[in-house]
């Protein structure tokens, strides 16, 4: 295994920061699967002694980024790594370099008013979303190794502390860019371009054009990243310009969730009152946060071309998206009544809020004629409110060359059978807080095929109870 830590070598870019150990650790999860994709070979000893932050392996320079960011609309002109350390770069067996990441690693010099510490809740929740979103196809970030710790961290109460080391491709993110700019320090800017040429996209030149062209490719994979979550139901909840790749991952778990109850405006972070994030906003905060991006590198790439990468998100996400949601619906083909078939059936779902996963994943279960299948009939409080609608997409679908077993295999190809529900990962920190990390490791078995059908965990696939309504998921979270 090859360790070093270029991103180090820029002194200017953040600071050195060893990390403080956590008190009584305990070995919680491991991915051993990605380890082994990544070329790291160490036993349970070693992933212990590392996340917990009493060891350190050669060439490992554990470094806190330096950023800022806009947050919730205003602009923060100093974040950083608060509470977390990048370890190094690990080189993995096919070329490809990935960070490794520390949360939880203790106060830096960008922890604010922080204790640097991170909880087991927040913790295991982005291990369990981050694995959840890889496996159905999202990017995002991924998570290597979980270790809990006796250690008391006070948040509105008092909880068990956690670390999470982390990897990524790379962390950088737009708030990189924005604190170099609005710092009056935009000679920086082309080093960290480079870097990520170096790192990330050999095939780009160095220079305002290959600045350009990568600035191209940052807002192609975010339109691209933000339709596949409106696809799947996924909310980000925090889209702060600090947290958005410049690799166009999910990036830094918070109050995240899924959609239970179709909801076009549903807010999952109780952080955002207003709605700033809310799940049909998404698409529109995407193309903010790259214009901010935008401002920040304008010194580096001409305004044209900027601009004209910028007049390409809408029309690539909305292509994306909508190839997304024909095969969501079992559609090959593209016909011209489509976004009406579209519009109406989410105008439908909204009005009788009809679970989003259950409905697409039991769509596939309907016949070109006869009755609903009760296991979709059973989730429409008003069946015949949807009369003409199934009328109509049978009617699309005749229009198809598949057959109905064909056509039923793809839909359940792309439609998945378990999402991360939040009350599904409340009751396994529940039981992990209790010292129980059974349901956490069947709930990291199902997201690890979430678009298999297994009886014996039906209760995993089914809309969420009434009390997960009362789940209150914040920025804590």
């Amino acid at each position: 295994m090859l360790l070093d830590n270029q991103y180090a070598s820029f002194n200017w870019a953040g600071s050195l920061v060893e990390p403080t150990p956590l008190d009584s650790p305990s070995l919680l999860l491991v991915n051993y699967d990605l380890a082994e994709s990544l070329g790291i070979s160490l036993d349970d000893r070693q992933w212990l002694e590392i996340t917990s932050g009493h060891r350190l392996l050669p060439g490992m320079t554990p470094f806190a980024q330096v950023y800022a960011g806009h947050q919730f609309g205003g602009f923060s002109p100093r974040l950083g790594d608060g509470r977390a350390l990048l370890l190094g770069e690990v080189v993995a067996p096919g070329g490809a370099r990935w960070d490794l990441h520390l949360k939880g690693a203790g106060k830096t010099p960008y922890s604010r008013f922080g204790d640097g510490r991170a909880v087991l809740r927040s913790s295991l929740r982005e291990y369990l979303a981050s694995e959840a979103l890889h496996y159905l196809g999202i990017p995002t970030t991924r998570a290597l190794c979980l270790v809990g710790s006796g250690e008391p961290v006070y948040r509105e109460q008092v909880e068990p502390g956690a670390a999470l080391l982390r990897a990524a491709p790379s962390h950088l993110r737009f708030g990189h860019f924005e604190y170099f700019y609005y710092s009056g320090q935009p000679e920086h800017i082309p080093a960290l371009l480079d870097y990520l040429i170096d790192t990330q996209w050999p095939d780009l030149e160095k220079g305002p054009q290959g600045y350009g062209a990568l600035f191209e490719r940052v807002v192609t994979r975010t339109a691209e990243l933000i339709a596949r979550w409106q696809a799947v139901g996924f909310c980000h909840g925090v889209m702060n310009t600090d947290n958005m790749s410049m690799l166009g991952l999910t990036l830094d778990y918070g109050p995240y969730g899924f959609l239970d109850a179709y909801d076009p405006g549903h807010i999952c972070n109780h952080s955002d009152p207003a709605g700033r994030y809310a799940y049909d906003q998404q698409p529109a905060v995407g193309l903010w946060n790259l214009q901010r991006l935008a401002q920040a590198l304008s010194g580096h790439i001409e305004l044209d071309a900027l601009q004209q990468s910028l007049g390409q998100y809408e029309h690539q996400l909305l292509t994306a998206y909508s190839e997304h949601m024909r095969q969501k619906l079992g559609l090959e083909q593209w016909h011209e009544q489509d976004p009406a078939l579209f519009r109406d059936m989410f105008s439908l779902l909204a009005e009788h809020g009809v679970d989003y996963s259950c409905w697409f994943r039991r769509l596939a279960l309907l016949d070109a004629e006869g009755d609903l299948p009760a296991p979709l009939a059973a989730l429409l409080p008003k069946p015949d409110a949807w009369h003409d609608w199934f009328a109509r997409y049978r009617a699309r679908l005749v229009l198809e060359s598949r057959t109905q077993a064909e056509r039923r295999a793809a839909m359940d190809a792309v439609n998945p059978n378990y999402v991360l529900r939040n009350h599904l990962a409340q009751r396994a920190i529940e039981r992990a807080e209790q010292g129980d990390m059974a349901e956490a490791d069947t709930l990291l078995q199902l997201l690890a095929r979430p678009f298999d059908d297994r009886p014996e965990f039906n209760d995993y696939a089914e809309p969420a109870p009434a009390w997960a309504a009362s789940l209150c998921i914040s920025c804590s979270s």
